[in-house]
């Protein structure tokens, strides 16, 4: 009789009618207010999907290959746990899913390298330096004590693929209460946590990072093909690395007698991040992405860093096909041993930084400062208290519409007067002015004289300049030694130590430079 049993087990299992989702759709998801809603996924060939949530009701026929894909219309946010229904009905068979506990707010996707990946868990060690131990013991308590269910993170699994764009990868829901919240990206619980607190919606982020990484591979290859510069650098790297295939496969060994890792688990090799991790993803409808990478860049090419990641939110937008997608940078922070002289084009750190405030030329965009919360012996600083609420700010303003000073001063434009070069600054707010911030209080006003700016003439020999505040919105800066001055640059520097132009709401100035 068992045996019987265990046969119409067999066949039922082999011959059901199966319904195949990303992995992002699970019990927990939050999904975007405001905007359709794709559903999407693989079944049987001409199969009928149903789906059902709040009060939708949206059918449709896969095609021939089993694709299928609805839209939600546009959902009101909602903390109600509520359920997501999808059946397929092929001939006689029929199968249902159902997700519980799932909620309607605002989603935001986490990407970049380690610094956006951190976790709690990572940053609640005890800090490099002492004088940074005050931070820790901040975040050991909100660990603790985080206690907000409408609040979440869905983590994707790191993975690989060099070439294959896939269409499902692996991750899980959770939510920022104690114990769960110790996996939460820092960076981005410390935006989510703002966003909960001023908007009064659920929030999930949606974190999507590998430490060490550089912004190649989160590139799709559409990126590659756009730009001619780009195509010759995508071509030599896949080549590298089918060079490095074959010797592998052959069982060849390195110097040392180590195998070899298999090359298709570099994350390096361009567009494999992007092909493994992003691509599953979309077009889950999000508000827009958050985005902390660049430390990796700065030791190669890191002066086309600016270009490739415009490039990069281009082709983002383009496969999300989403009327409105917001893109958030940090800038990278403070790191190193403050330099004692200028410096010029060979600091790869400044460079880096510069290019990250290149995302300004395109619409919707944004750049979180951290030129001041920095820490000069780690290069996973502990503040991403403020570097998730500054880029928050830009999200409201922005986003959600509210009233408020999103940024710091940021370069508009520069003028040569006899022998000074005068500066004007936008998102000045209420003012510009020379300040002080020390770990997680706000920023204070201080009578002391602007520090790191740096001036050169023709000979292209960098000095440090004088500079004074002449204006709401604007800086002269000039050298006693220097007549014909012909550039100014501002936080020039890996650690710019002592940079001190603030706007009065208290937001640090981007590095800058008034020549290109």
């Amino acid at each position: 009789m068992s045996f019987v049993v265990f046969c119409i087990l067999i066949f039922n299992t082999a011959f059901a009618l199966e319904i195949d989702l990303p992995s992002i759709f699970s019990n927990g998801m939050v999904l975007q207010q405001g905007q359709k809603v794709p559903i999407w996924g693989t079944t049987e060939a001409n199969a009928i999907i149903e789906v059902l949530f709040a009060e939708q009701k949206k059918e449709i026929k896969a095609d021939t290959q089993g694709n299928w894909r609805v839209d939600l219309d546009a959902l009101d946010a909602s903390s109600e746990s509520r359920i997501l229904s999808i059946t397929a009905q092929y001939k006689n068979e029929v199968t249902t899913l159902k997700f519980v506990d799932v909620l309607v707010g605002e989603v935001w996707l986490c990407s970049g390298q380690s610094n956006m990946y951190r976790s709690f868990r990572m940053l609640i060690g005890e800090a490099v330096e002492p004088k940074y131990e005050p931070i820790a013991e901040y975040l050991r308590k909100e660990a603790a004590t985080a206690n907000d269910p409408l609040f979440r993170q869905f983590k994707v699994g790191q993975d690989f693929s060099v070439f294959k764009e896939k269409t499902q990868g692996t991750g899980e829901w959770s939510k920022a209460v104690p114990g769960q919240v110790n996996e939460f990206s820092g960076t981005a619980y410390f935006f989510g946590r703002e966003l909960r607190e001023k908007l009064q919606v659920p929030v999930a982020i949606i974190s999507c990072n590998f430490g060490g990484t550089k912004i190649e591979p989160w590139m799709p290859i559409s990126a590659y093909k756009s730009n001619e510069t780009f195509a010759v650098y995508y071509n030599n790297e896949i080549a590298d690395y089918q060079k490095r295939l074959a010797s592998w496969e052959e069982g060849l060994v390195n110097r040392k007698g180590v195998k070899q890792v298999h090359p298709a688990k570099d994350k390096q090799v361009p567009a494999t991040l992007y092909n493994a991790m992003i691509h599953p993803l979309i077009p889950y409808a999000v508000k827009g992405a958050l985005w902390y990478q660049g430390e990796s860049n700065s030791s190669e090419l890191a002066e086309q860093y600016g270009v490739r990641l415009q490039s990069m939110i281009e082709n983002w937008r383009a496969a999300w096909g989403q009327e409105t997608f917001y893109f958030y940078t940090c800038q990278l922070a403070n790191y190193r041993k403050a330099n004692e002289m200028p410096v010029g084009d060979e600091d790869g750190w400044a460079l880096v930084s510069y290019g990250q405030s290149q995302i300004l030329e395109l619409p919707n965009t944004g750049l979180a400062v951290l030129n001041d919360i920095g820490e000069s012996k780690a290069i996973h600083p502990k503040n991403k208290v403020d570097a998730g609420k500054r880029l928050s700010l830009w999200a409201l303003k922005q986003a959600y519409n509210k009233d408020i000073v999103c940024s710091g001063p940021l370069y508009k434009s520069s003028e040569i007067k006899n022998n000074k070069i005068i500066i004007e600054f936008n998102h000045v707010g209420s003012g510009l002015m020379v300040g002080k911030k020390h770990l997680l209080e706000p920023t204070v006003p201080v009578n002391e004289p602007l520090k790191r700016f740096q001036i050169c003439d023709e000979s292209g020999v960098w000095k440090w300049a004088k500079a004074q505040i002449i204006d709401k919105n604007k800086v002269e800066v000039w050298h006693n030694e220097i007549s014909n001055p012909i550039e100014v640059r501002y936080a020039w520097s890996s650690n710019p130590e002592g940079a001190n132009l603030y706007n009065k709401e208290g937001l640090p100035a981007s590095i800058l430079k008034t020549s290109n």
